[in-house]
């Protein structure tokens, strides 16, 4: 037997049998399962060679910083100081541990994906029903299938009686899928468009069915998309990239530099030894250890922020990679819109009533050309609302509460009016009994009673319930396509009286049904029938005709009320919105026209454009696209890889496995943490706990302010480091005497790099930071001027640094020790100075509110206090070789270290004053 197609569901079940060599009834013998089991593998999905923990965890430290930072630490132990390499080894380890971590994780997206696959299976063997593990299924094996199985297998129906399966998790279709036996074509094997096929993973909601196992394991679509996920690579995201860059460039020009500044001094003729201490003291000051902690408590910060946001982060690097997002790639179904399906328009008695109110609770009005309608005083919306309460089998009750059974569906209504609402069943049912609480409906058990029903079926496409009433009556309840529903009816209600229903009101009907259709609308008619007593039997060709037509109810699955918002703020910060849906075109462009998504037809392709276009054709018109509906999950990877093809920075927004695979290969993977599948959340970096697409907005503005904080401290601890290191080379240079000691240098490392750069880590977003378009992904973080701020500062601090040094020690004749001393203190006064004008790149430090950061504040005045503590705590002073600063010294340091803030600061206000009346610019 060779398995050459995947067009299964072309073929007849006789040739269907004839090709898996396999008799339906008996099913295969224990030899043959036996023979194809070891032909064709397991029934799993199976995962590809592991790497083992330890080998993970070793990779984090072969970063090329990692390395130095190792060398670091050991300069500091030799040097003597315990502390410095005691916390670069605690800083190397964290990163380490963080690494691993997420790499560790990322694996078990498989074993997530695993867990999908049904652990038992009734399959036919030898002529006996069997109960089998579902990894000994092979192709050509019957199994039965009822409500509550999870499919085992791929496989194609050959008997079914009222089948309804959830295949939300590979299409992404909301509603259950009414399965029939019609040979499908073979024009496409999308299994939203196979529907004599089932498919591993996928729920069976109601009815029973007889299916043959067509592919199982890696072979199945499940495991296809496994196979997808195998192959992607994760890349480094932009910050990572950058970091590396900048560890690199920053470790060359330190060590080239302080070596410069040794040999200057042995040639100068100062001792070989203590000027290589100098050296390397100044390296190790120079080298921003602290960088990947503080880019990892910043990052850490902002998670917690944006837990607080209902948006929880899996990766850390994701959090920057959010705010150069550039395009949204968002599933439908549960993500754009509620997941609930809600009745929006009635059709009744030659009237159209509109229905507020969305999801699950039961709130909202009746308008009739926006006047409200009572249904107490409408008998017939009463009577339709009624009908469609009594032709049903879901729930709606309180979430958590206890089981509300089948009689009190409609109740319950006033006792919290802001409860969490669900519906236990189907989707449509569901709809329609909110739609019935809406109007305050009495128990209905207190009229009616069931006694029986005739299931929906796919070719009557009606489902009809008999209820015996109070006086003993009995009444036909049905609801189900319009075509057919209003072929079988006579008579129509219309203002509480029955009259005929001649052609022209059928044409007037089916073209009500066609407007509602039109609106993407899920369209159900709802009749009834009085009976005379109860019938005999209970057959669907005796009792469903001579209907009573009651009217046309129009659903569908919501916007989220706040998309919409979201979606023009997402345009406003330069972030476009694609929706890619497996459901149905007309569905999804009308949700993409109500949520401004659309404003153009040609903005939208099928799943079967993108299978005839050309990777080079799929790229260039994803530039434009806005929508994708009816696409599979090779589509969705298909398109998130041309958008990143054409430099777009790309999150993909998913819930079930169909989107995994594009959700892994976005630069930023968003799952839903309530809908979604666990195979989704482990692929994603982060999940969205209240599946609500407004809050990526809020993740990405986070993020955006996050990577601002990140370019903050660069700035500092370049500019700080930059000032240190010139002015020990400057002075080398001038043939000065060194005006800092090792331990002195070492020391304002300690105080000025640690808490002030980390309080920079948590300022607030400034307020337009949503105005912006977003920063290119191939953009240096030392763009838009960063590195000649860097550089200018930098020489600022050095420079002041040894006027000061050399006046003291030469103009003023002071000893060496107090002017080392004075050089000590203006160095660290100006680099806390300083770290106020880094809060922003486009304010100067008179135009910011300093209370907005009070850490900030604190961590300055700790680092004065520990300087303050190295100048007058006389063992302190023993230590560090320094004197005590008299009054007038303090406010020439003082002068020194804010001269260039303020300065800058009065250039802004004047400039300002200058071109005030003119919009704001980026000075």
């Amino acid at each position: 037997m060779v398995l050459k197609t995947k067009l299964w569901h072309t073929l007849e079940p006789a040739s269907l049998f004839e090709a898996f060599r396999v008799d339906p009834g008996r099913g295969l013998s224990r030899r043959d399962a036996a023979g194809r089991l070891q032909r064709y593998g397991a029934n799993a999905i199976v995962r590809r060679r592991q790497t083992s923990p330890a080998v993970i965890f070793l990779s984090q430290f072969k970063d090329f910083m990692i390395m130095v930072l190792l060398g670091a630490t050991l300069i500091s132990a030799l040097l003597g100081e315990v502390a410095d390499a005691i916390t670069i080894t605690a800083i190397v380890l964290l990163n380490a541990v963080l690494g691993f971590i997420q790499e560790y994780r990322a694996e078990r997206s498989l074993e997530a994906l695993q867990e999908l696959s049904a652990p038992r299976a009734r399959v036919r063997r030898d002529g006996m029903l069997l109960e089998i593990a579902a990894a000994e299924l092979v192709p050509g094996d019957i199994i039965e299938l009822e409500a509550g199985d999870r499919v085992p297998a791929d496989a194609r129906l050959v008997e079914l009686a009222f089948l309804q399966v959830d295949e939300s998790v590979l299409t992404g279709e909301s509603l259950p899928v009414s399965k029939t036996l019609s040979v499908g074509r073979a024009t496409s094997s999308n299994p939203g468009d196979c529907q004599n096929m089932v498919y591993m993973g996928t729920s069976i909601t109601g009815g029973r069915g007889l299916a043959c196992v067509v592919a199982t394991g890696m072979r199945t679509e499940i495991g296809r998309i496994a196979g997808m996920m195998q192959r992607i690579t994760v890349e480094a995201t932009p910050l990572q990239v950058r970091l590396e860059q900048l560890g690199r460039w920053l470790v060359l020009a330190c060590l080239a530099v302080c070596a410069a500044v040794s040999l200057t001094g042995i040639i100068r003729g100062e001792p070989v030894y203590t000027m290589f201490m100098a050296g390397v003291s100044l390296a190790v000051a120079a080298i921003p250890e602290g960088l990947p902690a503080i880019v990892t408590v910043a990052l850490a910060l902002g998670v917690q922020r944006m837990v607080r946001r209902n948006a929880l982060i899996r990766k850390l690097p994701a959090v920057e990679t959010l705010g150069c997002a550039t395009v949204i790639c968002s599933d439908k179904t549960g993500t754009l819109t509620e997941n609930k399906m809600t009745v929006r328009q009635l059709y009744l008695g030659g009237r159209q009533l509109t229905v507020t109110g969305g999801g699950y609770a039961p709130e909202g009005d009746f308008l009739a050309a926006g006047r409200k309608v009572e249904p107490a005083n409408d008998p017939d919306l009463r009577l339709l609302l009624e009908a469609g309460v009594f032709c049903n089998n879901a729930q709606l009750e309180e979430e958590n509460a206890a089981g509300v059974g089948a009689v009190r569906k409609v109740m319950k209504l006033l006792s919290a009016a802001k409860s969490v609402w669900a519906v236990r069943g189907d989707p449509t049912e569901g709809a329609l009994l909110v739609a019935a609480a809406k109007a305050g409906l009495a128990l209905p058990g207190q009229r009616y009673q069931r006694v029986g029903e005739i299931p929906f079926d796919s070719d009557r496409k009606r489902m009809s319930v008999l209820c015996r009433g109070p006086q003993g009556e009995s009444v036909l309840f049905l609801k189900g396509a319009p075509e057919s529903t209003i072929d079988r009816c006579g008579t129509i209600a219309v203002g509480g009286k029955i009259s005929k229903l001649d052609p022209a009101g059928r044409s007037k009907l089916l073209a009500a049904n066609e407007a509602m259709a039109g609106d993407a609308l899920r369209v159900l008619a709802v009749a009834y029938r009085r009976l005379p007593g109860l019938p005999a039997a209970i057959e669907a060709e005796d009792l469903e005709k001579d209907l009573v037509f009651l009217g046309l109810v129009g659903m569908v699955d919501p916007p989220r009320p706040e998309v919409k918002a979201a979606v023009e703020k997402c345009r406003r910060a330069g972030i476009r919105t694609v929706m890619v849906t497996g459901d149905h075109l007309a569905t999804a462009v009308a949700v993409a026209r109500e949520i401004g998504l659309l404003s153009d037809a040609s903005d939208v392709l099928s799943g079967a454009d993108v299978d005839a276009m050309s990777e080079a054709d799929l790229a260039r018109s994803a530039a434009t696209v806005n929508v994708y509906a009816r696409v599979s999950p090779r589509h969705k990877l298909r398109i998130v890889k041309a958008l990143r093809r054409g430099g777009q920075v790309v999150a993909m927004t998913g819930d079930g496995v169909n989107d995994a695979p594009a959700v892994k290969e976005a630069d930023i993977g968003i799952a839903m943490g309530r809908t979604g599948t666990d195979v989704t959340k482990e692929a994603a970096a982060m999940v969205l706990l209240d599946d609500n697409f407004a809050t990526i907005v809020a993740a990405i503005e986070e993020g955006r302010g996050i990577y601002d904080n990140i370019r903050k401290f660069i700035r500092y601890l370049l500019a700080c480091n930059v000032g240190e290191v010139l002015t020990m080379f400057l002075a080398a240079l001038t043939g000065m005497p060194l005006p800092l000691l090792p331990v002195q240098v070492l020391w304002v490392n300690l105080v000025t790099d640690g808490l002030p750069a980390i309080a920079l880590g948590v300022d607030p977003a400034e307020k337009d930071i949503m105005q912006r378009p977003p920063r290119g992904i191939k953009e240096s973080i030392f763009a838009r001027g960063l590195a000649r701020k860097i550089y200018g500062r930098g020489l600022l601090i050095g420079v002041s640094t040894v006027a000061v040094f050399a006046g003291c020690l030469y103009g003023a004749g002071a000893s060496l020790m107090r002017a080392r001393t004075l050089a000590f203190a203006t160095l660290v006064l100006c680099q806390l100075v300083h770290v106020f004008d880094c809060r922003s790149e486009r304010r100067s430090l008179l135009e910011l509110n300093w209370l907005t950061n009070i850490s900030l504040l604190l961590a300055v005045l700790c680092s004065l206090a520990m300087t303050l503590a190295a100048i007058y705590v006389p063992q302190l002073q023993t230590v560090f070789e320094t004197v005590g600063l008299s009054a007038a010294e303090w406010l020439l340091v003082l002068f020194v270290a804010g001269a260039g803030s303020i300065a800058v600061g009065l250039r802004r206000v004047l400039l300002a004053w200058r071109l005030r009346g003119r919009p704001d610019t980026d000075r």
